[in-house]
């Protein structure tokens, strides 16, 4: 992991791209403004950690799914 310092105002610049700029510093809590293009998501690690595991969960759904269609046609095909 990169660890910089930054104070309010400085900002990093990511690939030529993505700037991330220090926007506010209150106590133990860090405001920052991110410029990115539109195609570049941009999520808070609890919310991207949940829509990655209900991916997984729907992708597994759908596997047993099509498992299931499976053994019925096979069934029915006897």
């Amino acid at each position: 992991m990169l660890t910089l310092t930054r104070k309010k105002n400085e900002a990093i610049m990511i690939d030529g791209g993505i700037e991330i700029q220090v926007l506010e510093v209150k106590g133990d809590k860090v405001k920052i403004g991110i410029n990115a293009p539109k195609d570049i998501g941009i999520y808070r690690e609890e919310v991207y950690k949940l829509v990655q595991a209900s991916n997984k969960e729907a992708s597994n759904s759908n596997k047993q799914s099509l498992n299931n269609l499976k053994e019925l046609l096979i069934k029915k095909g006897k």
